[in-house]
């Protein structure tokens, strides 16, 4: 197997390396000219907007010998919007292990392959990354035509940190694996961006809410269309909302804020100690919420440790005999 820092032809040339805008002799600015590289290209396109395509990007995909999309249906009616008769190709998760072959065959007959997928980054959430792998292992350059993605743009959006955060995509469908893996996540020191669909958005978010405790959040729905949303709030309260109002329509990412700073730093014996002091002058149920929203403690585990105190059952705390 070959080292999987193959070739690369997207590198600057003599010139462009210093900015986004050659110039001439005179100092006058120009466009940069679209060279049609050889080997696979990865091309963003639109999310939503139909506008939101570079130059570059329109001329690949009209240039290339074939476009591998991951459905050639949704693919055409953004070709017909910008005049593009490329060639199209299915390549999607379930047709993949076959059709792969066949694109590397052209590929190492050096030909150019646009990839592409129905809306943002190709190889986000779809297989194009085993493309990838295989053609660093057989030295086929790949670049990248890059643009719209809908995680970067719900992060933009959210009002959370985005200095450090990370892709979840979807998680499981089913309430005991999704907190399991909500668990699993609990230690991540950044945001988190979810993907999920419009009718288990209530349920996902009070798994969340129950998980991850008083995080804050942002749903954000149809990004760049004419119906865009962003509805920011804590986990419970969209979770709240979204159990009332009904599955939104339309493409849904939620952005999860990191634990709140100290969270980890806060000890079995805070906690309780925190618990006995809001049991004095609040309800049970209270007392574990807000403690869990302090702390980032899971609020089932806040009530079980709240009831414990309550029922005298929790002597090994601060206020115990």
């Amino acid at each position: 197997m070959s080292s999987k820092t193959g070739p690369s032809s997207s590198g600057p040339s003599a010139g462009e390396a210093d900015g986004l805008e050659p110039s001439d002799s005179r100092g006058q600015s120009k466009q940069p000219e679209t060279v049609l590289p050889a080997g696979l290209v990865l091309v963003a396109t639109p999310i939503g907007n139909a506008a939101d395509i570079s130059a570059r990007a329109l001329a690949i995909l009209a240039g290339a010998q074939v476009v591998a999309c991951e459905d050639t249906r949704v693919t055409s009616k953004l070709f017909a919007v910008h005049g593009i008769k490329a060639p199209m190709l299915p390549y999607h998760e379930h047709n993949a292990a076959a059709q792969r072959p066949k694109l590397m065959k052209r590929l190492k007959g050096g030909e150019t392959v646009a990839l592409v997928s129905d809306a943002g980054m190709p190889l986000i959430s779809d297989p194009g990354y085993k493309l990838v792998e295989a053609c660093l292992e057989e030295g086929v350059p790949v670049t990248c035509a890059p643009g719209p993605s809908a995680v970067t743009t719900a992060l933009a959006l959210s009002g959370l940190p985005t200095d450090r955060f990370f892709f979840q995509g979807f998680l499981p469908s089913k309430s005991g694996s999704r907190r399991a893996q909500l668990e699993a996540l609990m230690a991540v020191p950044g945001s988190l961006v979810v993907m999920e669909s419009a009718k288990r958005l209530a349920a996902m978010l009070a798994d969340a809410a129950e998980v991850l405790g008083g995080r804050d959040a942002a749903v954000t729905r149809e990004l760049t269309k004419r119906f865009e949303e962003v509805r920011r709030g804590s986990l419970a309260d969209l979770a709240r909302h979204y159990a009332d109002a009904g599955p939104p329509k339309g493409e849904i990412t939620v952005v999860i804020g990191a634990a709140p700073e100290g969270a980890a730093a806060a000890s079995d014996a805070d906690v309780d100690a925190m618990l006995r002091d809001a049991l004095k002058t609040e309800s049970l149920r209270d007392a574990a919420a807000g403690v869990a929203a302090a702390t980032g403690r899971k609020k089932r585990d806040v009530y079980a440790r709240a009831l414990a105190i309550a029922d005298g059952r929790a002597n090994d705390g601060p206020d115990g005999p």
